[in-house]
Protein backbone atom coordinates (compact mmCIF):
# COMPACT_ATOMS: atom_id res chain seq x y z
CA UNK A 1 0.00 0.00 0.00
CA UNK A 2 1.19 3.52 -0.67
CA UNK A 3 1.56 5.95 1.59
CA UNK A 4 -1.34 8.05 -0.14
CA UNK A 5 -3.03 5.29 0.09
CA UNK A 6 -2.90 4.46 3.87
CA UNK A 7 -3.55 7.45 4.58
CA UNK A 8 -6.68 7.42 2.34
CA UNK A 9 -7.54 4.89 4.21
CA UNK A 10 -6.91 5.97 7.59
CA UNK A 11 -9.62 8.98 6.22
CA UNK A 12 -11.84 7.07 5.20
CA UNK A 13 -12.09 4.69 8.55
CA UNK A 14 -12.04 7.82 11.07
CA UNK A 15 -14.98 9.24 9.05
CA UNK A 16 -17.02 5.74 8.51
CA UNK A 17 -16.31 5.43 12.35
CA UNK A 18 -17.34 9.19 13.27
CA UNK A 19 -20.77 8.35 11.32
CA UNK A 20 -21.00 5.28 12.71
CA UNK A 21 -21.09 6.55 16.42
CA UNK A 22 -23.34 9.14 15.58
CA UNK A 23 -26.07 6.94 13.96
CA UNK A 24 -25.85 4.19 17.23
CA UNK A 25 -26.08 7.23 19.16
CA UNK A 26 -29.20 8.56 17.47
CA UNK A 27 -30.93 5.57 17.07
CA UNK A 28 -29.81 4.18 20.16
CA UNK A 29 -31.60 6.95 21.80
CA UNK A 30 -34.63 6.96 20.14
CA UNK A 31 -35.12 2.91 20.08
CA UNK A 32 -32.86 1.93 23.53
CA UNK A 33 -31.74 -1.52 22.89
CA UNK A 34 -29.25 -1.22 19.75
CA UNK A 35 -26.02 -1.08 21.66
CA UNK A 36 -27.23 -4.58 23.41
CA UNK A 37 -28.21 -5.96 20.09
CA UNK A 38 -25.23 -5.00 18.70
CA UNK A 39 -23.50 -6.67 21.59
CA UNK A 40 -24.85 -9.63 21.33
CA UNK A 41 -24.00 -10.37 18.21
CA UNK A 42 -19.84 -10.40 18.66
CA UNK A 43 -19.46 -13.69 18.88
CA UNK A 44 -20.22 -13.52 15.11
CA UNK A 45 -17.66 -11.16 14.01
CA UNK A 46 -14.39 -12.24 12.88
CA UNK A 47 -11.70 -10.91 10.54
CA UNK A 48 -11.60 -12.36 7.21
CA UNK A 49 -8.24 -12.42 6.52
CA UNK A 50 -6.96 -16.08 5.36
CA UNK A 51 -3.15 -15.33 6.62
CA UNK A 52 -1.45 -15.16 9.62
CA UNK A 53 -2.92 -11.50 10.44
CA UNK A 54 -6.17 -12.86 10.88
CA UNK A 55 -7.42 -12.07 14.63
CA UNK A 56 -10.75 -12.40 15.15
CA UNK A 57 -10.47 -11.58 19.18
CA UNK A 58 -8.52 -8.61 18.01
CA UNK A 59 -11.58 -7.39 15.91
CA UNK A 60 -14.15 -8.35 18.48
CA UNK A 61 -12.01 -6.26 20.79
CA UNK A 62 -12.21 -3.24 18.61
CA UNK A 63 -16.13 -3.58 18.58
CA UNK A 64 -16.33 -3.97 22.00
CA UNK A 65 -14.60 -0.81 22.33
CA UNK A 66 -16.54 1.03 19.97
CA UNK A 67 -19.95 0.29 21.56
CA UNK A 68 -18.02 0.93 25.14
CA UNK A 69 -17.30 4.61 23.78
CA UNK A 70 -20.89 4.92 22.16
CA UNK A 71 -22.21 4.11 25.52
CA UNK A 72 -20.29 6.97 27.11
CA UNK A 73 -20.60 9.25 24.67
CA UNK A 74 -24.49 9.60 24.47
CA UNK A 75 -26.71 11.67 22.48
CA UNK A 76 -25.71 15.39 22.79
Amino acid sequence: MTDDTAVEARRREIAVEHVLFKLIEYVEDRHPGLLDFVEGSLDHLGDPARDGTKDDEAVRAIACRMLKGARRQGVD
